[in-house]
């Protein structure tokens, strides 16, 4: 009887705790300053700052070319596998002056927890604004799934009323692009921005524009650090640039005095709010890496002793090798946030798959596939890979094997649907894209 009782303990116990299970995923945006041609070595620094927050999603902007983008890809799945990488896409915005088509967006996630479902790209007239549309790969992600949409996007730099005016025409092509009822967006929305918006106050009309809750999607900050940033040491812990004081690195010097960088959220993720959201951010989980909130930090290089930890219990402490190589690699620092939803993700320990099919790698792919067959699924003994006519261009023998992988490098750029003919399964998409 007493073993009994301890098992139906054990039972509700494990029960309850499902029932208030919460899923965390840590996001990282960072300007990561002309990468590679700047330097292409500095991906060892770059290894060593994703490493020490390890975040799920990691957004970028300052990407030159697609050898950069893999490289960063490289080396992030040496820190994790799962890491894959969104389409890389060319800047199709130019703002006739200085020809800046070589400063790209780039995300970054990890695909056990997400899954990337479609790309868009919004032309302005400095630079692009890169929407990658994810799905939360969740339990019941056929039944109820939960969609994050993310922006990625570097606004104009440099003080100025002319410089101010073209961050706000570029914010209000963002805008008409969220207004319009075509690409989907509503009230509840979960929409993350990551961006340098290179602004210098709230009251920039760019960033009152994000932020407006007259019409449209409102953004709010999750640092609740409203207010006049520039040179202003009440925001401090919030400064993101610059990380030097000293010509020979790249990028801007002067040390730290500036708020340039943000992850922003629509109203919608702010929990706080009493929402309700299925997918929200943790509240004061914002955070920017490698910031000490040192006062004495003030206009000094982020690897100096001044910007070492300063005796708060309540501060994290960036040691010297972490603002090392935040000072080698840019002259921004990263920001970071954390997001939670109480959906259960199908990568955890222990949770049977119940899907007969899946994607190893994510959906997004060039030369090949990587699926993953379920063992239950014992009756697919072949799969097919079919183009949107619905004509077959691909058979694979599965041979009892758990794990495919599949070379489609002779296949066309265009969406495929892998499917089976020996068993009766939903058909999963994949976008071939070099």
């Amino acid at each position: 009887m007493k073993k009994k009782l301890i098992y139906l303990l054990v039972i509700i116990l494990a029960s309850s705790s499902k029932t208030v299970a919460q899923e965390t995923f840590k996001t990282m945006f960072y300007n990561v300053l002309n990468f590679p041609l700047q330097d292409a070595s500095k991906v060892d620094e770059l290894g060593t700052i994703v490493s020490a927050y390890n975040p799920d999603l990691f957004m970028i902007c300052e990407l030159n070319n697609i050898q950069g983008a893999n490289s960063i890809l490289s080396e992030l799945q040496s820190i994790n596998p799962n890491y894959e990488r969104a389409v890389f896409f060319n800047n199709t915005s130019d703002d006739q002056g200085s020809n800046q088509n070589d400063l790209q967006n780039m995300i970054y996630y990890d695909s056990s927890k997400f899954i990337l479902e479609s790309q868009d790209i919004i032309t302005t007239t400095i630079r692009d604004f890169n929407r990658y549309t994810l799905k939360l790969n969740t339990t019941n992600q056929s039944t109820n799934p939960i969609f994050l949409d993310v922006f990625v996007c570097h606004l104009k730099s440099s003080s100025g009323s002319e410089n101010q005016a073209k961050r706000e025409a570029m914010i209000d092509l963002f805008e008409d692009y969220l207004d319009d009822p075509a690409n989907g967006f509503n009230d509840n929305s979960h929409v993350l921005i990551g961006g340098d918006l290179n602004v210098y106050t709230n009251s920039e009309a760019a960033f009152v524009k994000l932020t407006n809750s007259s019409g449209g999607l409102t953004f709010v900050d999750p640092a609740n650090a409203i207010g006049s940033w520039h040179n202003n040491t009440n925001y401090l812990d919030v400064f993101t640039q610059s990380t030097r004081t000293q010509t020979g690195q790249g990028g801007a010097i002067g040390g730290f005095d500036d708020r340039f960088d943000f992850i922003l959220t629509t109203e919608s993720m702010d929990n706080a709010s009493g929402t309700n959201s299925d997918l929200y951010f943790v509240e004061d989980s914002y955070q920017v890496f490698g910031n000490n909130s040192n006062i004495n930090c003030y206009n000094q290089e982020i690897n100096s002793s001044s910007c070492a930890e300063d005796g708060d219990p309540n501060t994290a402490d960036f040691d010297l090798s972490i603002r090392n190589a935040l000072y080698a690699m840019s002259d921004h620092l990263p920001v970071t946030l954390e997001l939670q939803t109480s959906s259960t993700l199908l990568s955890n320990p222990g949770f049977a798959i119940s899907k007969p099919i899946s994607f190893i790698n994510g959906n997004i792919v060039s030369n090949s596939l990587d699926i993953h067959i379920n063992p239950a699924a014992k009756t697919i003994t072949e799969l097919n890979i079919y183009n949107v006519l619905g004509q077959n261009v691909l058979n694979i023998p599965v041979k009892n094997r758990s794990k495919l992988n599949i070379n489609i490098s002779d296949l066309a750029n265009g969406i495929f649907y892998v499917a089976s003919s020996t068993k009766k399964i939903v058909p999963l998409k994949f976008v071939k894209a070099n």
